[in-house]
């Protein structure tokens, strides 16, 4: 295991265990990370997955088929800079076996890192990407909200007028329902049932994958690029785009 302070009372770990890679770890201290970052764009990979049966279930929302003979459980915190990483990397692998009906991706949204960092950007990002789902539109605000996180996780930069901004880069996405449940915090309880689901997991960092509940091979930079990723989904049976 190797454990680095990262940014301002962030800690990060990798770690190889069980089939989990961890970064952002659930401890460390408060510090408070001001202003709000306000340039967006449309996402490229944004609609990778538009069209993927996407459900909730408890504290977990699951992009692909329910009788998918493989799963792949993501934990992650949208202000986690390795989820990022992960996102622009290792998960472009998950694509066309979730797309083919070979995996379903089971997200469990936490928001460990406002107690961390300070701010409440984790749970307004949890409580947005819960609201899309209603409005259809997961897969491409979860690909947007990532590729919009800020260079320095202390920036508590998830505002609800953020959120609504991003959201005005997906289309079909923006609407009065959406607007009214990022504003209201409308899924608020939803935010504490998946962080209750993160815990319950016995997870203790982000981004954290599981396959199949089985340990995955590779090192702790394989969750980070995509071809290396395939290659931890070919050794659990699944074939992945690279």
């Amino acid at each position: 295991m190797r454990v680095a302070v990262r940014g301002v009372g962030a800690v990060a770990v990798a770690v190889t265990l069980g089939g989990v890679l961890a970064a952002c770890s659930s401890g460390g201290t408060s510090s408070q990370g001001g202003g709000e970052v306000t340039e967006v764009h449309a996402v490229d990979d944004s609609a990778s997955l538009a069209g993927a049966p996407v459900r909730v279930d408890g504290g977990v929302i699951t992009v692909g088929e329910a009788d998918a003979p493989h799963t792949v459980k993501v934990y992650e915190d949208a202000r986690c800079p390795f989820c990022k990483k992960f996102e622009e990397g290792g998960a472009r692998a998950l694509v066309k076996p979730v797309a083919d009906g070979d995996v379903k991706v089971e997200y469990t949204i936490a928001s460990f890192l406002d107690k961390a960092l300070g701010g409440s950007g984790s749970v307004n990002a949890a409580n947005a990407l819960r609201a899309s789902v209603d409005a259809g539109r997961f897969p491409e605000f979860h690909a947007a909200v990532f590729a919009h996180q800020p260079a320095d996780e202390a920036v508590d930069a998830y505002t609800n007028g953020y959120l609504l901004k991003i959201a005005g880069k997906v289309d079909g996405l923006r609407g009065a329902a959406f607007d009214k449940a990022v504003n209201d915090g409308s899924y608020e309880k939803w935010v504490g049932r998946a962080m209750k689901s993160f815990r319950d997991d016995g997870v203790r960092g982000t981004p954290t994958v599981v396959i199949d509940g089985k340990k995955a091979g590779g090192d702790e930079d394989a969750m980070y690029a995509e071809a290396a990723f395939a290659e931890v989904l070919k050794k659990a049976g699944i074939e992945a785009s690279s």
